[in-house]
């Protein structure tokens, strides 16, 4: 379980902000993998490969080897093609204009390629990239303070991960100092990822979230998509140098299963079973309808216990929006339909409807059912406030004509809103609520440790990337895969 490489690049400009290599782990990699073996390129080869690979380059030409309609990413693994041949297995992701990337080890050749569920460098590699976004994210409308975060993680990757081995991924516990480095537990129990013993009375808190991401089209040729994903995050406090906690999630009779566990490190044991349960292959039939259970021996500070995605029968908001240009006019109808199976009781709800390519707003004229229309300052942009219901009936409706004046440098551009191409997008969290019925039963949370504790449980319901597009025109289709 180690890395062989680990980058933080960024796109524009092209730069890499960190990169740390493991001639050690190297050497083994090279043992494990004997002919098939790739070596890590330079910093500057391996950026302009991982850009090439995320199409993030000026030159958008079909390439066969990436973009075939046989070679469809299923997740954050990624094979990047460099000098040597192809370098697998990358872990990266992209956000905020920063690619986070690394390299775990793999102990066996390469051909054919082993399954990813046998790789337990995938996990801890993830987890640590997480850990940096983390640390790096709260800094990224500063360039000054982003390279000094940049700079700072020479060391702290140094405590987090020594010798390519990940042993605490929550990079912003760590002391960026090197003098004050904790010198490593006396007691032979106290794991490496526990870098304090907490004092005080027992307490744990734990948050579901679950996020919901929706393409919805209401077209007959076009399939309306939607994926949950969600997290379990964890905060232990509690006495002992190695406690031992127990917890579960459990489903409603019916809930939706949850695929594609990932767990953190801390995590003792697991079910098999939790693990092959997965909505990659959709021939897949096996199904683990929980409970899940984690026994684990907690990090000191907060962490995420497990990663999961679900597939849900409905989306939470059923949707239809429909735009038709009629001379220097735009007519404008949105419909929106709660679920009967979801909680009504948001803490926001609203729908938002940009204008792109197109000049400020000179005139509107709407009627909505329920809530009410703002208006954004540079009028571009319509905000729907639902508020924190929806009615009796569960639907409400707008409908509208949008007049536009001279569009300026100033105004929003789209490459793919083009004509009549437009979306509603939507935002709401609707809290104690969860799309796949997962809940923490505080009864059922063992703690091997002295004293009662205080459990503490919540879950939510949050929107990401929740569009639904003009049934009048074309619109981008996207496939499941793609909500990795």
């Amino acid at each position: 379980m180690a890395l062989r490489a680990l980058w933080v690049l960024r796109h524009e400009p092209r730069a890499v902000l960190f990169s740390r290599r493991y001639p050690t782990v190297e050497a083994r990699a090279e043992a494990f993998n004997g002919s098939t073996h790739v070596a890590v390129p330079p910093d500057s080869d391996f950026l302009k490969a991982m850009l090439f690979e995320l199409r993030l380059t000026d030159d958008q030409s079909f390439v066969e080897h990436r973009d075939t309609c046989t070679r469809i990413d299923h997740s954050s693994v990624r094979s990047v093609r460099v000098e040597g041949g192809d370098l697998w297995p990358v872990v990266a992701f992209q956000k905020s204009g920063l690619i986070y990337a690394c390299l775990p080890l793999v102990e066996a050749v390469l051909e054919p390629r082993p399954p990813l569920l046998t790789i337990p460098g995938l996990s801890q590699g993830l987890a640590l990239l997480f850990g940096i976004l983390d640390y790096i994210s709260p800094s990224r409308k500063n360039e000054a303070e982003l390279s000094a975060k940049a700079g700072q993680l020479r060391s702290l990757i140094i405590q987090a991960c020594p010798l390519g081995t990940p042993l605490n991924t929550n990079i912003s516990s760590l002391n960026s100092s090197l003098d004050d480095i904790q010198v490593v537990p006396t007691d032979a129990k106290q794991p490496a990822w526990r870098s304090n013993t907490y004092k005080g009375k027992p307490q744990v808190n734990v948050c579901i979230t679950e996020k919901v991401k929706c393409m919805q089209y209401d077209r007959r040729d076009v399939v309306d998509m939607w994926q949950v994903y969600g997290a379990v995050s964890c905060k232990c406090d509690i006495e002992g140098a190695a406690p031992n906690v127990t917890l579960t999630l459990n489903l409603p009779t019916n809930g939706s299963p949850l695929q594609d566990i990932l767990v953190h490190h801390c995590v003792t044991s697991v079910d098999p079973a939790m693990l092959m349960s997965s909505s990659v292959n959709p021939l897949d039939d096996s199904v683990c309808s929980g409970p899940y259970k984690f026994p684990f021996v907690p990090p000191s500070e907060s962490f995420n216990l497990c990663y999961y995605t679900s597939q849900v029968p409905v989306p939470p908001i059923l949707g239809c929006y429909q735009l038709i240009e009629e001379g220097s006019q735009l007519k404008i109808t949105v419909n929106l339909k709660l679920h009967e199976s979801i909680k009504n009781s948001f803490e926001y709800c609203e729908a938002r409807i940009p204008f792109f390519n197109r000049g400020p707003i000179a005139q509107l004229e709407y009627k909505v059912s329920y809530g009410q229309l703002d208006l954004s300052r540079e009028k571009s942009l319509l905000v729907w406030v639902i508020g924190q219901k929806f009615p009796k009936s569960s639907e409400v409706s707008l409908t509208g004509t949008v007049t536009f004046g001279e569009i300026g440098k100033e105004h929003p551009t789209d490459y793919v809103c083009t004509g009549t191409t437009a979306y509603v997008k939507m935002y709401f969290r609707i809290p104690d609520f969860t799309l796949t019925g997962c809940y923490v039963d505080q009864h059922s949370v063992q703690i091997f440790a002295p004293g009662k504790p205080k459990i503490t449980a919540s879950r939510e319901l949050i929107s990401s990337d929740y569009y639904i597009w003009n049934s009048e025109a074309s619109a981008p289709t996207m496939y499941k895969s793609l909500y990795y």
